[in-house]
């Protein structure tokens, strides 16, 4: 279990185009270029940042990608879902990767369990960190995230939950 490169990158790509402010905009080879990643990259990661509402394009001379939305209304988890989903999925059990037809645990697995309360541990992390949390330096946002954890943010319904309730899952 562990983050995509992809859920990585896309993150980091939307931190830089957030730290613009919601004014300034960042084109693809800035981006690239803070980053260290190719050009193809991040034009396929903002590309999935834009199609999940987290970025506007503009064209011209004066273009590029801007927050859709401000920095306190994007919500980590909802973007980490769009770049790639989670941790764990209920799905996971019926893609056994064994050799036998199916699980031999399907009807009792203590596993199973474990990975289900990881999950909704980061699903409450997630869900309570916005890109604001994360703009600033890393003493700034470490301080920021450990607060939510610890004082149990009290926002509305989790973000993560909201999109596995539209998904059809049971959180």
């Amino acid at each position: 279990m562990k983050f995509t490169a992809q859920e990585e990158y896309g993150l980091r790509c939307l931190l830089q185009i957030g730290r613009q402010g919601m004014g300034g905009s960042l084109t693809i080879p800035e981006v690239a270029s803070a980053e260290g990643i190719s050009i193809p990259y991040v034009a396929k990661l903002v590309r999935i940042l834009r199609q999940g509402g987290f970025l506007r394009s503009t064209r011209g001379q004066s273009g590029g990608y801007t927050l859709a939305r401000l920095p306190e209304q994007i919500v980590v988890g909802e973007v980490l879902a769009a770049l790639g989903g989670r941790l764990f999925e209920s799905e996971y059990c019926e893609q056994y990767p064994g050799s036998l037809a199916s699980c031999t645990h399907t009807v009792d697995c203590s596993i199973r369990s474990l990975w289900q309360a990881v999950q909704t541990g980061v699903d409450k992390v997630l869900s309570r960190t916005t890109l604001r949390d994360l703009i600033g330096s890393e003493e700034e946002t470490s301080v920021s995230v450990r607060e939510l954890v610890r004082i149990g943010d009290s926002r509305s319904q989790p973000a993560v939950s909201r999109l596995s309730a539209s998904a059809g899952e049971v959180s």
